[in-house]
């Protein structure tokens, strides 16, 4: 390879829907494939960075300091950070990431690099990128991270965004030292609401137990432990929570966040606190936004920038919780991020599908499209045969793009429809594409702004896997995965025309466009291994074997003429050099055959001279995580390259370097740029015809002759495609492919040239078919044995068998369907009944009542197992056992104790059996099943005697079901029997109705399902409602049975013996019983044939004795008749008696039922009880082992911090000591400032001192404008600048060094020592200053290690405290034991909540002792109530004498007032006149005039008092104003004398304080003396209100005696 010098990437294009940062103001970059692009906004121009390592991971940029950093995609990737413009490296970082990194980010505050590594480690770190210094790292801290965002006012924050999750790290810092602390952020539910803990953190011991026992967290009660638990607690046992989706810190250091669900929250760090700023659920949401998502976030001095689903931008301004949209901007597309640039001028959007747009809203209101590169993979690309290098390309979702030599995207056509191949011509301007609904589609590329479908062909119904060139001057070849190979002719002028197969001229196809056998010579070759891709050269074939990861050459034979089509020829390979080390790989000759491009999935570009392959040059074009490459691609003059990434959606262009060449190679290129000669003249023909081809659709392309699909008439535009083109393009799989289409034109022909022939064979079929009927109904004429079969008339045989064979198969084949789905029920009903009947030892029946719907069921039980009778016989014993020792213990006790005696102990045994059956809590005693080893419920504190216990019960629910059982199947046969009784009674009632003749419906029961269900496995005939279906040989059988039984009847007709005997018993031989009622005596004969004259003496004897037997016949028949009527009511109210007592005893079986139903249910709920207190042990010994876990992890943890709190106390005091040194020396230079200057006078150097203390004041660096929009500018920037600040102030103090500052008459040496001393004295005050904060910093930091060490302190004594309350609650819970008590109904005293009783707060008592208390109560209640009576009785007759005494006394004095108030009546003149007067009329008139005169003199005295009161209101107006002008006066006066009161006030107050104090002294001692008397009196009017009150309640006791005062022996 020492012709090619290198290979040099001369653009790439591709967008790998990551994201994109600016890296200066004018200037963003993003990934493409395994490069970086770099897009200058203004001049649109571009420029590589290619990974120097592999591949392209996560990237970030700070566009203010032109540093950018991105990692690579390996094994233990590196991070590598670089300069912009000068794409330099600054440094690398080696972290421990074993993977990749998920995010990256840069701060603005300093040298600091934030990451975030994948799986396994998911460690968050913080370097020092200049130094390559990690700082502080935190591993499995970042599971879900997808971006890290550091503080831009404080590199000490950085902000986590997960995939569900939010976090802000906290760098702490103590001088060189740093620390990751988490602050996890609780997001709000999904209805906005906030989610509470899930249980506290505390454990207190409570008085009382709830209903189930102690509480305890979800992670005790599930079993979980570890680490994880809570956090797995959590998630499952609570709302969902926000999403969210973008992040934006503002200019308070708060977060604002965007969440999917269309939430916008605001973040403080600090308090952790979370507000709702935009909830999209409630009523008063704005409705622009109710439908944003906030997919991306910016701030800018305006407002918040937000972005959402929709093509909508808004600009929200937020004050407080209050949100209004300021402005809003229409976007082209969708964008997913958002971003300013360094400077805030220009806002940069992007979209994950390759559109990036600008907008500058202090100039524009409208976005810009910067860059249009589309997402998406790419399928192939190719480079046109011509000079101007145009590349072509299509991608996955049917874009076809063209770019200039430059890389530039010259237009874009959307074919609408999955592409799978490409292909370019050689001699004329188009490109063939394969898609994969089997088109080809011919585009024409001569308008590079506008290319164009000029032609299309369907091909196959499977997608077109190849389009190849197979000539470079004639054909190309199409596959698929069908069997037919095609090959078309490149030729515009030849129509595009195709071929199945290779051809050598059109002559070789026959009519069906087939190709002849004779004309294609095939040779067949094998090899040692499989090969993936291979190419043809000059009579050599080179190749890629996947198998061993090498390329191979293999020599073809010279002479082909000798071997036949079927011989193999051996191959065995010349050369073989090593390949890919990640296959499979492609291999591409270039057009002069000089140089093989090899790609893989590794991502390499190889490029080899055939002549020797072991050397060869590589060139990484796409990452190898994203499958590499796909194609690769020589142009016509082989000295570029073009490849399209698999999954990167990546092209890059190559160009190689060459160096100079040998003749036997220039000899080469000669004939090939010979051959390209002749091309031309070629593509100078053809391309002519090409542009004059209309647009595929504005003409029909079917033409008479030709073999195309037609498509519909369509439009195309470059840009805008309608419906009728998408559908052009779009095949039906139902349209017939260009092979069909041409067998049906064929068809068609043949159709045209055979019509009369054909139109004579139907008429002479149809006469041969007219001819056979006729044969067929005289066959059916003739005589059977003469008559031939229909099959026989059959004239096509081989047609009629295979009919007959298709039926018999379609037969076979649904006959096997159903035999499958009969025996997959077979299998499920064996299923069944192998688990649900053949397991069980008792099956499930009933038993119905014969009067009534009554039901009564048994108890279904399995067999008990093997384990379960073990574990029964184990506890038995052991509670044999048990017995035992508690029976020696009492006998050992009572020989010990001798003073019971017998009279005593019979009352105890007799009260401990009935407190034993009180207790038992359920009714199995009583039905005699329990199991005597049962526990008392008193008595069961251990886990193991609970478990033991429900083995018992279990036992005792098993006897209870037994016995019940039992006495089922006892009824169940009586039930049995009783329907056997019945069925012979009936038998005998229908015999005597049949005797009457009576016709009455009996009633007669019989056995359901329920009661015998093993009638449930047998299937009767009768219930098969579909024809049975036999074979041949049960037939046969049916048909021998049929002829058995018509041969038996027909021997028994012939039976003369029972028919004489028949003959015999109708007449008066012998009279059955049974047909009694229907003998009839025959009448004489001479009755019949003689009229009643004719007869004759004896016949009229015979007659008469005729009539005398018929009359006893008569009567006999009659008493007949009611002895069987009496017989047949017996036998009913027999069988109604029978069913009745049967029902009576079927409801006494339903009490049992009940009684055994009640037992069993309070037998299942003490071992519901039981269970559950086993289960809550062990819940509470989970707990026990889940709090010692945190107490071991926390004692670790405190020595940790202990030894951290030691390890800084010790540099901090360390520190501090360096500090005071600093200290001192800095007041050192103060002191030692005089004797420097001992040889200056003293005035001088006072006033050198003075301008040694004086200091500059350093003004900060203002750059932004007035309509700057970063809202970060103004902020106080976090972090050390230390530097910095020196620097500002040494630059400062050139100004202060000036010779124009120097003291007039002082020395310039003297004025340079001093500026040097003050220098000094400076960069001291600095490095203190440095110091000091460092300190400041230290001690921040140790204090924050001792508050957490005080932390971990309280949360140890938690976890003590709670281990110690949860011994407690275990201990309480073991021994307070739920015991089950049976109560009667009336003996329940205790309050009712709903239907439940609650008895938290009831005692348990014996009844004696509630009938004696209450026996006592009522005694005294009467004894009460008597005494009451007689002293009411007494009280109401002295009231009533009382008010009797009241009344009349009352009445005298109402008497007395109204005699006086008569005596004391006075009268006016007036009224006297009044009375004594009669004429009223006039005295009325009068003194209406003498009104009207009064008013009239009032109205006259008004006006005058109007007047003289406004007379008064000018007057006083103008006494007013003079009093104002006074007030004023006296204002200012007043506030001289206040001055003055004032001073003379303080003066007062500093000569008189001792007066002062003895005055209050005074004043104290008096108000001492006179709260003292105040005492004295209120305690004296207390003791006698007590008295009184004494005195008050024995007089009310005297007259109302109470019932408590009553006592009782």
């Amino acid at each position: 390879m020492d012709d090619i010098e290198r290979l040099e990437i001369r653009w790439i294009q591709g967008f790998t829907n990551k994201n994109i940062e600016f890296v200066d103001d004018k200037t963003v970059f993003y990934t493409c494939g395994s490069h970086i692009c770099f897009l200058n906004l203004e001049t649109k121009m571009q420029s590589v960075l290619q990974s120097p390592g592999r591949g392209i991971g996560a990237l970030t940029a700070n566009g203010s300091n032109g540093i950018f950093a991105f990692s690579e995609q390996k094994m233990s990737p590196s991070i590598f950070v670089y300069s912009f413009p000068e794409l330099q490296v600054k440094n690398e970082l080696k972290g421990t990431a074993q993977l990749d990194y998920t995010s990256l980010t840069l701060s603005d505050c300093g040298p600091y690099l934030g990451c975030c590594s994948s799986l396994p480690d998911h460690t968050v770190t913080v370097w020092n990128w200049e130094n390559a210094d990690l700082l502080c790292t935190q591993p499995q801290a970042g599971q879900d991270v997808i971006s890290l965002v550091f503080n831009p006012l404080n590199w000490l924050q950085l902000c986590a965004l997960g995939t569900s999750s939010l976090t802000v790290w906290n760098i702490e810092k103590s001088d060189s030292y740093h620390l990751l602390k988490p602050s996890v952020i609780e997001l709000p539910a999904t209805d906005g609401s906030f989610v509470e803990r899930l249980w506290p953190n505390s454990h207190t011991v409570s008085k009382k137990f709830t209903y189930f026992g102690p509480e305890m967290p979800p992670s005790a009660i599930i079993g979980l432990g570890g680490d994880k638990a809570e956090s797995i607690v959590t998630k499952l046992c609570t709302k969902a929570r926000l999403t969210p989706t973008a992040i934006c810190w503002t200019a308070t250091s708060e977060l604002y966040v965007g969440c999917e669900e269309g939430f916008l929250l605001l973040v403080d760090p600090e308090s952790l606190s979370v507000s709702v700023l935009f909830n999209p659920t409630s009523a008063d949401a704005i409705p622009e936004l109710r439908q944003s998502n906030f997919q991306a976030l910016a701030l800018n001095k305006n407002g918040l920038i937000t972005v959402g689903k929709e093509n909508v931008m808004h600009c929200l301004q937020i004050k407080g919780t209050q949100i209004c949209i300021t402005q809003t901007w229409q976007l082209e597309g969708p964008v997913t991020t958002v971003m300013y640039s360094p400077d805030y001028e220009t806002l940069l959007l992007s979209s994950n599908m390759g559109q990036i747009y600008m907008l500058n809203p202090t100039q524009s209101e409208k976005t810009v499209k910067v860059l249009d590169v589309l997402s998406g993979n790419f399928v192939a690309a190719a480079l046109l045969k011509s000079e101007k290098n145009i590349c072509v390309s299509v991608r996955e979702s049917g874009e076809l793009q063209l770019w200039s030599a430059d890389g530039f995207c010259l237009s874009s056509l959307s074919l609408q429809a999955e592409v799978t191949s490409l292909a370019c011509c050689p001699i004329a301007q188009y490109a063939a594409i394969g898609t994969a609904s089997g088109n080809v589609l011919f585009i024409d590329l001569n308008r590079e702004q506008q290319p164009r479908l000029v032609h299309q062909v369907h091909l196959y119904h499977r997608p077109v896997d190849h389009l190849v060139q197979v000539s470079s001057i004639t054909v190309l070849d199409f596959q698929s995965l069908d069997t037919q190979l095609f090959l078309g002719q490149l030729r515009v002028s030849s129509s595009f025309t195709l071929w199945p197969l290779i051809v050598a001229g059109p002559d070789c196809v026959d009519r069906h466009g087939c190709l002849s056998n004779h004309i294609l010579k095939v040779s067949k070759y094998e090899v040692p291994h499989p090969l993936k891709s291979c190419v043809l050269g000059v009579n050599e074939v080179l190749s890629y074997c996947h198998r061993r990861k090498t390329l191979q050459r293999f020599q073809l034979p010279q002479d082909t003429e000798s071997l036949s089509s079927h011989q193999v020829v051996q191959l065995k390979p010349e050369q073989e050099v090593k390949g890919h080390p990640l296959g499979p790989a492609s291999l591409v000759l270039s057009p002069h055959q000089l140089w093989l491009a090899s790609v893989g999935h590794d991502g390499l570009l190889h490029i080899r001279e055939t002549v020797s392959m072991e050397q060869y040059i590589e060139l990484q074009c796409h990452s190898y995580r994203l499958g590499g490459v796909r194609s690769v691609s020589f142009s016509a003059d082989s000295q570029t390259l073009l490849t399209a990434g698999c999954k990167d959606g990546s092209l890059v262009c190559i160009n190689l370097r060459i160096k100079g060449v040998d003749a036997s190679k220039v000899n080469k290129v000669t004939q090939y740029s010979q051959s390209m000669a002749f091309l031309k003249k070629v593509f100078s023909r053809e391309n002519p015809i090409l542009i004059d081809l209309p647009e595929w659709g504005q003409e029909s392309p079917e033409k008479p002759g030709e073999n195309e699909v037609s498509g519909r008439t369509a439009t195309v535009d470059v840009t805008e495609e309608d419906e009728s083109y998408n559908s052009l393009l779009l095949s039906s799989p139902s349209l017939p492919t260009w092979l069909e289409s041409r067998q049906e034109a064929i068809v068609e022909e043949d159709h045209q040239q055979y019509s009369e022939t054909k139109k004579y064979m139907r008429k002479t079929v149809k006469e041969m078919r007219d001819i056979i009927q006729e044969m067929i109904r005289e066959n059916e004429k003739v005589p059977e044995n003469e008559r031939l079969e229909i099959r026989e008339f059959n004239l096509d045989v081989e047609e009629q068998k295979r009919l007959d064979a298709m039926v018999e198969q379609e037969v076979t084949r649904v006959r096997n369907e159903i035999e499958l789905e009969i025996l997959e029920k077979c299998y499920l009903r064996d299923v069944l009944k192998r688990e649900c009947w053949d397991s069980m030892k008792v099956k499930g029946r009933a038993v119905k009542a014969f009067h009534s719907e009554h039901e009564v069921n048994n108890y279904p039980l399995k067999e008990r197992t093997e384990k379960d009778l073990g574990d029964l016989r184990r506890v038995e014993n052991m509670r044999i056992l048990e017995k035992a020792a508690c029976t020696l213990q009492q006998i050992t006790k009572e020989k010990s104790s001798n003073t019971t005696s017998v009279k005593e102990q019979e009352p105890t045994e007799r009260g401990h059996e009935a407190e034993s059956v009180a207790v038992t809590g359920s009714y199995s005693a009583q039905l005699g099943c329990s199991n005597p080893y049962l526990y008392n419920q008193f008595s069961l504190q251990t886990t193991e005697q609970r478990i033991n216990q429900i083995i018992l019960l279990q036992d005792t629910v098993y006897r209870v079901k037994t016995a019940f059982n039992t006495e089922f199947d006892a009824v169940h046969r009586q039930k049995v029997q009783e329907l056997s009784r019945i069925r012979d009674r009936n038998k005998q009632i229908r015999e005597i109705m049949a005797e009457l003749e009576m016709n009455e419906k009996l009633w007669e029961p019989n056995v359901k399902n329920s009661e015998w269900p093993e009638r449930l496995f047998t299937v009767d005939d009768s219930e098969i409602k579909a024809e049975k279906y036999l074979i041949p040989e049960q037939k046969i059988e049916v048909e021998i049975k049929k002829l058995e039984e018509q041969r038996r009847l027909t021997a028994k007709g012939d039976d003369s013996r029972e028919k004489a005997l028949d003959d015999m018993m109708d007449g008066v031989l012998e009279v059955k019983k049974e047909g009694f009622l229907k003998v009839e005596i025959p009448p004489p004969e001479f009755v019949l044939t003689k009229p009643d004259i004719q007869w004759s003496e004896e016949e009229k004897k015979v007659y008469k004795e005729y009539e005398k037997k018929s009359k006893e016949l008569s009567a006999e028949k009659e008493k007949y008749k009611k002895s069987l009527e009496t017989e047949m009511k017996k036998l009913q109210a027999s069988t109604k008696d029978a069913t009745e007592k049967f029902d009576e005893t079927l409801k006494k079986l339903f009490e049992k039922k009940i009684n055994c139903e009640m037992a069993i249910y309070q037998e299942e709920l003490k071992i519901t009880y039981l269970v559950y207190s086993v289960h809550m042990e062990e819940v509470m010994r989970n707990r026990e082992l889940e709090l010692k876990l945190k107490l071991e992890k926390m004692l670790a943890y405190k020595d940790e911090i202990e030894e951290e709190v030691k390890k800084h106390e010790r540099e901090v005091e360390l520190f501090h000591e360096t500090y005071d040194s600093i200290l001192a020396e800095d007041k050192v230079l103060d002191k030692e400032f005089r004797k420097e200057f001992f040889d200056v006078p003293r005035h001088v150097v006072d006033h050198l001192y003075k301008l040694f203390r004086r200091r500059p004041r350093v003004q900060k660096m203002r750059t932004q404008t007035d309509n700057n929009q970063n809202p970060f500018k103004q902020q106080s920037l976090c972090g050390s600048l230390a530097p910095d600040g020196l620097g500002n102030m040494l630059m400062a103090m050139e100004e202060l060094d000036a010779q124009k500052n120097m003291p007039e008459g002082l020395n310039p040496m003297i004025w340079e020592r001093f500026c040097l001393v003050r220098r000094t004295k400076v960069e001291s005050e600095q490095k203190v200053r440095m110091k000091a904060l460092a300190l400041a910093e230290m001690q921040s930091f140790l204090q924050k290690r001792r508050d957490e060490d005080k932390a971990a302190q309280q949360e140890i004594k938690n976890l003590t405290d709670q281990l110690e309350s949860l011994h407690k609650d275990k201990y309480r819970f073991l021994t307070d034991i739920m015991v089950q008590v049976l109560l009667k109904q009336g003996q329940v005293e205790v309050s009712r909540t709903d239907f439940t009783p609650d008895y938290s707060d009831s005692v348990l008592l014996h009844r004696t002792v509630v009938e004696d208390l209450n026996r006592t109560i009522r005694t005294l209640g009467e004894q009460k109530i008597a005494a009451m009576a007689e002293t009411k009785d007494l009280r109401k007759g002295i009231i009533q004498l009382e008010w009797e005494n009241k009344m009349k006394t009352m009445q005298i004095e109402d008497l007395k007032n109204k005699a006086r108030d008569i005596q004391m009546l006075r009268l006016s003149d007036d009224q006297k006149e009044y009375l004594n007067k009669t004429d009223r009329d006039s005295r009325v008139s009068k003194q209406v005039s003498t009104v009207k005169k009064t008013i009239a003199f009032q109205e006259k005295t008004h006006l005058k008092d109007v007047k003289i009161s406004k007379k008064k209101i000018e007057q006083l107006s103008r006494q007013a104003v003079m009093k104002a002008e006074r007030n004023a006066v006296l204002d200012q006066e007043i506030h001289d004398f206040q001055v003055t009161v004032a001073e003379m006030r303080h003066i007062y107050q500093a000569t008189a304080s001792e007066e002062i104090q003895v005055v209050k002294t005074e004043e104290r001692y008096q108000e001492i003396l006179q709260r003292r008397k105040l005492k004295d009196i209120a305690r004296a009017q207390a003791e006698e209100l007590a008295f009184l009150m004494a005195e008050v309640e024995r007089l009310r006791m005297k007259n109302f005696p109470s019932l408590d005062q009553l006592k009782h022996n």
